[in-house]
């Protein structure tokens, strides 16, 4: 594990969702502190976006195209930063959709499987497929992208927020699994960030977080000296938006 002096020469780090918005934030981040990012997700087009501009800024990348809510993408994916890469150092697990913002009585039961499978199935399948392999790598982090809608109540946000806090439970636990093997898990609950979901019209953009912000977090998260670990972080916009 480096620390924030050595920053991440020679490692791998893979971020899901990783072609827009935090986790395109996530996946430049890393790259500047020199991993080789590989960042997936459904979409190529933001992928190959946000890799070309990781290249132009001298940095190394590889996008690979993954459904986190279906096992067979994951383990490809799995298969492939193996077979490229050889090793694993850095997981983020960002991919995650919203949902709609209706009461639950309302909510679609199509609606659900989707926020579930991709917030909190996906993550088991990451962790699932990827975690062989870091530990063949002598350890690592995981780093999990939550949000206070999983420490909070969420009016019409309810599946949304059962997602989160599963996935709290979920870090918590596996911290617990991994700590003795070098891997160290921790998740950070972002508030109302400037995304391509995160803004609602009743919010004022100008005081929401911002993707940066997240990234600053899994910076300080990954480049940790080795005796210790954040295991939670909450982040709130200075002034509620």
């Amino acid at each position: 594990m480096a620390t924030a002096a050595q920053g991440l020469e020679g490692q791998v780090a893979v971020v899901t969702g990783g072609g827009r918005g935090i986790g395109a934030a996530i996946s430049q981040r890393l790259a500047a502190l020199g991993a080789t990012v590989v960042l997936c997700g459904r979409t190529p087009g933001p992928l190959e976006a946000t890799a070309r501009a990781i290249r132009q800024a001298g940095g190394r990348c590889d996008a690979a195209e993954c459904d986190v809510s279906r096992l067979p993408s994951v383990e490809a994916l799995a298969q492939h930063v193996e077979s490229s890469f050889g090793r694993l150092d850095v997981l983020v697990n960002n991919a995650g959709v919203a949902g709609v913002r209706v009461p639950l009585h309302q909510f679609p039961p199509e609606v659900w499987d989707e926020v579930m499978s991709t917030n909190l199935r996906g993550v088991y399948y990451t962790i699932r497929s990827l975690v062989p392999l870091m530990l063949r790598s002598g350890g690592g982090h995981i780093v999990n992208i939550s949000s206070l809608a999983g420490k909070n109540a969420l009016p019409n946000g309810a599946c949304y927020a059962a997602s989160k806090w599963g996935l709290n439970g979920l870090s918590y636990s596996v911290a617990e699994e991994l700590r003795g093997q070098n891997i160290r898990v921790s998740v950070i609950c972002p508030g109302s960030t400037l995304s391509e979901w995160g803004h609602t019209a009743s919010k004022d953009s100008k005081k929401m977080l911002l993707p940066d912000d997240v990234a600053h977090a899994v910076a300080m998260i990954v480049t940790q000296a080795p005796q210790s670990f954040v295991s939670e972080i909450l982040l709130r916009p200075t002034q509620k938006p």
